[in-house]
């Protein structure tokens, strides 16, 4: 069963790409957006805890 449910989540995140390609990348960025923060506020931790 769980793996049945991922396959349709994988199936409906595809087609809302395809259907909402403005919107989707969107949400793409900002994703990518708050992992690249998280890195750079691990850097600044580590480096202000060698000072």
């Amino acid at each position: 069963m769980k793996k049945a449910l991922g396959w349709i989540v994988l199936i409906l995140i595809i087609f809302y790409i395809g259907t909402n390609p403005g919107p989707a990348s969107e949400i793409a960025q900002g994703i990518g957006d708050g992992i690249a923060e998280v890195f750079r506020n691990i850097g600044v931790f580590l480096r202000e805890l060698s000072n």
